[in-house]
């Protein structure tokens, strides 16, 4: 962890993307299985498509940069360690797709989080914006034309308060699409798919996201 902070955690890589547009992820139910507090290594479950999209993305330098809420440690299921063999095996499964994360992102407060942990509106907390501008400063990447992909309205709504051009829903029931539509206009572009595979080849093609500014 390169926070010193014991509810974030941020740990990115050495490459350069200076003025690069970035693909911003949530995890649970993009990349992985969302089975509610993923933190046994035996129960993760890469979702089909997601290691080669990634891969995809990578091989077109496009920084790809996981987000994600950590609930499950503020409110003590489990802890850093717990994470951190967890996203061993995700970056295991990604590497022999031939794809790694970029940078990683991670916050465990919590508004019923245990003693110090308990925070009702951290700002890095999806949906607040805090993870994306962490990632931003560090790395100097262009938010305008980055993009997030997740499968909750919060991760959508944390990607518009960064002021990115946009974001892709996957795989969400009928509530999360209601509560996403509204987040869209003439600065923000809403999209939904099925997954990530079929999200990332929706920004490649049609060249709204990475390619050009605005």
């Amino acid at each position: 962890m390169t926070v010193d902070d014991p509810g974030l955690w941020c740990e990115i890589g050495a490459a350069s993307f200076v003025e690069r547009a970035a693909l911003f992820l949530d995890r649970d139910g993009v990349v992985v299985t969302d089975t509610h507090y993923l933190c046994r290594v035996e129960e993760v479950r890469m979702i089909a498509g997601a290691a080669a999209a990634i891969a995809r993305c990578n091989a077109l330098a496009v920084p790809v940069v996981l987000v994600t809420n950590q609930a499950g440690i503020g409110r003590g299921y489990y802890g850093w360690d717990a994470f951190h063999a967890v996203q061993g095996v995700i970056s295991s499964a990604l590497s022999a797709a031939g794809g790694h994360f970029d940078a990683v992102l991670a916050c465990a407060y919590h508004r019923e989080g245990r003693e110090r942990l308990r925070v009702a509106n951290h700002p890095w907390r999806k949906p607040n914006p805090g993870m994306i501008l962490e990632a931003a400063s560090r790395m100097k990447l262009d938010l305008s034309r980055s993009w997030i992909i997740g499968d909750k309205a919060h991760d959508l709504a944390a990607g518009k308060a960064a002021q990115l051009a946009g974001g892709t829903l996957v795989g969400a029931a009928d509530e999360e699409q209601q509560l996403v539509s509204p987040l869209a206009d003439m600065s923000f572009v809403v999209n939904t798919t099925m997954n990530l595979s079929d999200a990332v080849d929706a920004l490649i093609v049609d060249g709204r996201a990475f390619g050009r500014a605005r």
